[in-house]
This record gives structure tokens, sequence and C-alpha cells, in this order.
């Protein structure tokens, strides 16, 4: 079982080159260290109050995932790929869930609710999380659902506080 960070280290490093050169790169530089966003998106949702079960209808089968800089990586992985970040272990979401700015458009208007996001479940093309809101009121329904995922503790910007308090952790290092 790979963590995220086995994960998406070994996908990095084979889609640059070749593992032999990657391995004799690796050997003569020290590991450089990139943060890693997710998003997903999805064209509707509806959340259950009572359960606190937020379901993302039609969800995008890709989950992107970027970085800022210096580095500045993105790319894609499938949505099926990126559940399993849940599972056990000291570097999982597990065992330290990720926060997220769920932005929803309602009509005209942008809503934004700060959430942790627990328990995933992808059956379909439907997503399941169990989620804790933290600002803001999540509605019932919502079209045109983006959720950007926090979980390597960015600094704070004028939107969200999510994740402020999680700086230092879920690094992921990389050999460039």
């Amino acid at each position: 079982m790979f963590t995220r960070r086995g994960f998406i280290a070994a996908g990095l490093a084979a889609s640059a080159m070749p593992v032999g050169s990657a391995l004799a790169q690796a050997a003569k530089e020290p590991a450089k260290q990139a943060d890693f966003l997710f998003v997903q998106t999805a064209k509707s949702m509806t959340f259950d109050k009572s359960t606190n079960k937020l379901n993302l209808d039609s969800v995008s089968s890709t989950t992107l995932f970027f970085t800022d800089r210096p580095e500045r990586i993105a790319g894609n992985m499938k949505t099926t790929a990126f559940v399993p970040f849940w599972s056990t272990g000291k570097d999982s979401f597990l065992s330290d869930p990720p926060n997220a700015d769920i932005s929803i458009l309602e009509g005209d208007k942008l809503r934004q609710v700060v959430a942790v996001l627990q328990a995933p479940a992808l059956k379909g093309d439907t997503l399941t999380y169990t989620v804790k809101v933290l600002q803001g009121d999540m509605p019932a329904q919502g079209a045109d659902v983006s959720v950007f995922i926090d979980v390597i503790g960015m600094p704070m910007t004028p939107l969200s506080y999510a994740g402020a308090a999680r700086r230092g952790y879920r690094r992921m290092y990389w050999r460039r």
C-alpha cells in the first residue's frame, strides 16, 4: 500500500525521467520539498446535516494537484487513486484529515464553506465525505462545486483559513 507521499513522488519521478536516470540524479542532489494542494469538481452536491454527509454528484474522474512557488508542478490523477489517501498509517489523511474550501454556486451567488474532510467513499460518479464544518453554512444542495483541498498548510488567504494551522505538516519530498 502506498502512502500519498510515496504515490505522488513515485508518479512524478516516473513521469519525469527513466528510473535509472532518476536514481542517479537523486544520488547527486539533496531532496527538495514541494507542497501539494488538490482540487476536485462536481456538477452538484447535497448535504445531509443530520449525518454530516456531503455528496458530490457527477464528480470529475480526475483530481487536480499543483504546487506553489518555486517548483510549480501541476498535474492530475484519477479520483479513484486519491480516495485511498485515507488509508491507515501515520502519514494518511485518516490520522490527520485535510481541511478544504468548498465553493458552491447558488444561482448567481458563490457560497464558500471551510470544512474538514473525512471518510471518503466513491460509488460510481458520486463521492461522499463526512465533513466537520469549520466556517460558513453548508447548503442542503448546490451546483457547480469546487473542493480546494489544503492538505499541507498554505498561508492564510483573505477568503479562507483552510489549513492555516497545518504549516509544517503534509510536506512532500521529491527529487529533481
